[in-house]
């Protein structure tokens, strides 16, 4: 009797169980899916990707010949180059410019030499052949003088008339021989200064061809001081390599940075550059090394944006001191930056992963028995949360993920939405408002010297 019972009694605790959990497997564990809308201390930050560079470097650059004007050399092609992240150390060999461009001109520059003292020795001996002549010129000119001074002194027994001729041809002989005189004075300073100019040409090209030597002994490049080797890039992304063009224009090679202080260097968007002060503090990351975890600080921010390569978007050049020293940096690795754009007390906020977005319409799925799809109006975000400004109370549960029926739930806070867009549309407005007064306010231009200023009404003739 007692086992029976026993039996019995086993047999229903194992049903009683069995029941109760197949009762429990339709219940949603509902603190696995949500999370509440709390209200707390914010941290606002503006995420980006930067490059590690050197605050100080040493530029290697093209050879100070090559910025020499009367070289008449713009540009050469850097024909070979050590590898970016070569050590090298003060004197070591870095690259090589191209040695046929200086050649070429080396020997033209030999050919108009040639052609130059040709010119110079030919102008002497047309010089001598000049003033030789004009030589000759003034002793016949002297001798006819002589001849008519003895015809003057015999006509004193002829008839007046003819001494009157005879005096008169004397003085013609006297003028004349004057003016030849003169005239090879003249003469001998145009010669001379016909010669000089042909020398001065002839002394300009050479100085010219040696100075083009001296260029082309110096086209290997030599490092300056010791260190890590790296390529100089510009602004817009052209990095300075075998093949790459330099000259008076852009005259640096290369750079060997200082690796004791270093910074970050990066690019903040348009939308988000008025929340980047200098000195905000910065959490850098070193992509190539996760476990890594750096301090900074903004140190510069540019007030004049730029254009992103194939796109319309403006983009600010910020930069970001590193603080602390460590062995395994180099330069041109990528940094992960988030910059503390603010921190803001008893803000309501809720987690990044809550929020949806359909177009341009931002949501969370709120309730837990009967959720509904609630548009919200979001402010500034971190790495965790995002500021709700509208739509949501502390204390609401949100979903993580979609509910099952996510398509059929009723959508709630389309005035929300209405006030979003309505606003997007005030800013805009007011962008183009502010735009055209200082169109308004631009200076009128000067009137050009000489030029009567424009009318401003036309003037009709009847």
């Amino acid at each position: 009797m007692n086992t029976k019972k026993i039996i019995v009694i086993t047999i229903a605790a194992l049903l009683f169980i069995v029941l109760y959990f197949f009762l429990r497997k339709g219940e949603k564990d509902f603190s696995q899916i949500t999370v509440d809308v709390k209200r707390g201390t914010f941290t606002a930050f503006v995420f980006s990707s930067g490059q590690l560079e050197s605050e100080k470097s040493e530029s290697i650059n093209i050879p100070e010949k090559l910025k020499d004007r009367n070289l008449r050399i713009w540009e050469l092609t850097i024909t070979h180059m050590v590898d970016e992240g070569t050590l090298v150390d003060s004197g070591d060999y870095v690259a090589t410019l191209d040695h046929t461009a200086v050649e070429e001109q080396i020997k033209l520059a030999q050919d108009d030499m040639d052609k130059m003292l040709s010119e110079y020795e030919d102008s002497k001996i047309d010089s001598n052949l000049n003033l030789s002549n004009q030589r000759d010129v003034i002793v016949n000119a002297r001798l006819d003088q002589a001849e008519k001074k003895i015809i003057m002194e015999e006509s004193v027994y002829e008839s007046p008339s003819i001494q009157k001729k005879a005096s008169m041809d004397l003085d013609k002989a006297k003028r004349r021989l004057d003016q030849e005189q003169k005239a090879y004075v003249l003469k001998k300073k145009q010669e001379e200064n016909k010669v000089d100019r042909k020398y001065i040409n002839y002394r300009q090209i050479l100085e010219r061809s040696q100075e083009l030597q001296k260029l082309f002994n110096s086209l290997e490049i030599t490092a300056p001081k010791a260190g890590i080797l790296t390529y100089f890039k510009f602004p817009w992304g052209e990095i300075i390599k075998t093949g790459s063009k330099v000259g008076p224009y852009n005259s640096v090679i290369a750079t060997i940075p200082e690796m004791t202080n270093l910074i970050s260097r990066t690019y903040i968007n348009e939308i988000d550059i008025s929340k980047v002060k200098v000195g905000q503090n910065v959490k850098i990351g070193i992509d190539a090394f996760p476990e890594k975890q750096l301090s900074g600080q903004v140190i510069a921010v540019a007030n004049i944006g730029q254009a992103m390569p194939n796109s319309d978007a403006k983009v600010f050049e910020v930069k970001i001191k590193i603080f602390g020293k460590d062995k395994d940096l180099k330069p041109a690795m990528t940094t992960s930056n988030a910059i503390e754009a603010g921190t803001f007390a008893d803000t309501l906020m809720v987690a990044t992963d809550v929020v949806f977005e359909n177009d341009s319409m931002k949501f969370v799925y709120v309730g837990t028995e009967h959720p509904v799809k609630q548009v919200v109006w979001l402010g500034d975000e971190n790495e965790n949360n995002v500021v709700v400004k509208k739509g949501l109370k502390e204390g609401d549960m949100v979903w993580l993920t979609e509910p099952e029926n996510a398509a059929d739930l009723k959508l709630v806070g389309s005035d929300i939405f209405e006030e979003i867009k309505k606003e997007k549309e005030n800013t805009r407005l007011q962008a183009e408002k502010e735009r055209e007064e200082m169109l308004k306010k631009k200076p009128e231009p000067m009137p050009v010297p000489g030029q009567a200023p424009m009318m401003s009404k036309v003037i009709q003739v009847k």
